[in-house]
């Protein structure tokens, strides 16, 4: 089976020939004007132990310290080096690609006639019911591969594509083994109610409702008592679940002990947003149809606007997340691919930041902000990831550019040449020749 290489674990580690050293910090989480304040070090240096950042600054101050005598060098020869990426939204465990449905929308079928005819999320949970563990183990380990590759190193995966306890248990178990082989922090996410199985929908005695019943009385439990995830989420949303429905689902959740997330507002104005500044939710994804009072309400709240412009561009919609309205009103904003094989089959954060640069009006310095610190705010993690700071894991990815800006600036392609989990690299390719 494929895993991502894991290099011996080091002790000391002196990283020099960092041309600008990004490390974002300050205060968390980033809201307005801080948003784009990096913390920019030029020719900077890192001193790592056991994984940890112990010392960041000028390459001069940090060369000539004794604890950076008779340690392991590694000199990035001028690159850029910033936080790894921290994905906070994606679908990680699925068994197939939807490249038929993709062929389908550009003919011009829309998202929702796909999803009517059987499409979308049921035809995702129909496969994944007879894939094995080990097959969707085997696809989900190449995909952590390529987020390493393009500088990830820390993602949030939801469940949703089983729709019964053991196809959402299966996924579970699945993200809890690839947690423990291989290097990449994966947090976990029970996303039960995704939508509403067409048991629920055409069969007597079986409604909607009795689906919420089925999750917030018996699998919520579940999930909670076997640690199976950390958070829950909904989809709340037109063709999905309703505000009534998704407050339920949540405050279930909560007494279980989960944190909370919820896809909001991305197909519809259904007042999901509101839903999660009312539920202090960790995160609102989506949000491209919200109203001027819904970014009052975000902004002044603690709830991370977690805006997924790969979705938009991939279903090919021309509204994106209204990513400037909510930084100017001093909301959290965050980025995340949404990787999934329905609306948003990518792995790249660099494509992500191009995309919240020129279809959102996001600076390269924001973007590149959302996608690290913010988005670790939105997991809990502000304190270990997101930033590179004394005390923090040593989870960074270097980019073969001479300027932070150029990472989104060269769209549809990735410059990262190495990447590091904790003082391991566990992405490196050789130097490539500059453009």
């Amino acid at each position: 089976m494929r895993k991502l290489p894991v290099a011996p674990k080091p002790k000391d580690i002196l990283i020099t020939g960092c041309a600008e050293l990004i490390t974002l910090c300050g205060a968390v989480p980033r809201r307005g004007r801080a948003l784009g304040d990096l913390d920019v070090i030029r020719d900077g240096a890192l001193l790592i132990r056991d994984g940890r950042i112990t010392a960041v600054g000028p390459r001069r101050r940090i060369e000539s310290l004794r604890k950076s005598r008779r340690v392991r060098k590694i000199d990035l020869g001028g690159r850029v080096v910033l936080p790894g990426f921290v994905d906070a939204h994606t679908h990680l465990v699925f068994p197939a690609s939807r490249a038929a449905e993709y062929e389908q929308r550009i003919s011009g079928a829309t998202y929702e006639e796909i999803a009517r005819a059987g499409g979308g999320i049921h035809n995702s949970a129909q496969k994944l019911r007879g894939t094995s563990s080990r097959d969707l183990k085997r696809r989900a380990l190449a995909h952590l591969a390529q987020f390493a590759a393009h500088g990830t190193t820390t993602l949030e995966a939801k469940s949703g594509y089983g729709l019964t306890w053991e196809s959402e248990r299966k996924i579970l178990l699945v993200l809890r083994e690839l947690e423990r082989e291989q290097p990449l922090n994966i947090v976990r996410t029970f996303l039960g109610a995704h939508v509403v199985p067409h048991e629920y929908r055409h069969r007597a005695g079986k409604t909607p409702d009795a689906y919420v019943d089925l999750v917030c009385r018996q699998w919520l439990p579940r999930v909670a008592t076997d640690n199976l995830a950390e958070f829950c989420d909904v989809f709340c949303d037109r063709g999905a679940f309703t505000v009534a429905q998704a407050r339920r689902i949540l405050t279930a959740a909560r007494t279980c002990g989960l944190g909370l997330r919820l896809h909001a507002e991305q197909l519809a104005h259904t007042g999901a947003a509101k839903l999660a500044v009312e539920i202090h939710a960790a995160s609102a994804d989506h949000l491209e149809k919200i109203s001027s009072s819904d970014i009052r309400a975000l902004a002044h709240s603690n709830v991370t606007c977690t805006l997924l412009p790969g979705c938009c561009f991939h279903l090919g919609l021309a509204q994106y997340g209204p990513a400037r309205k909510l930084i100017d009103a001093g909301a959290i904003v965050a980025l995340a691919t949404d990787f999934n094989p329905g609306t948003s089959p990518t792995l790249s954060m660099p494509m992500i930041l191009s995309l919240a640069c020129t279809q959102m009006r996001m600076t390269p310095a924001e973007a590149i902000a959302a996608a690290t610190i913010n988005a670790a705010y939105s997991l809990g993690r502000h304190d270990r990831i997101g930033s590179l700071e004394v005390g923090k894991f040593a989870d960074l990815a270097a980019f073969d550019v001479d300027d932070y800006r150029e990472i989104p600036y060269y769209f549809g392609v990735t410059h990262c040449s190495l990447t590091m989990k904790r003082g391991q690299v566990i992405y490196s390719r050789e130097r490539s020749s500059r453009v």
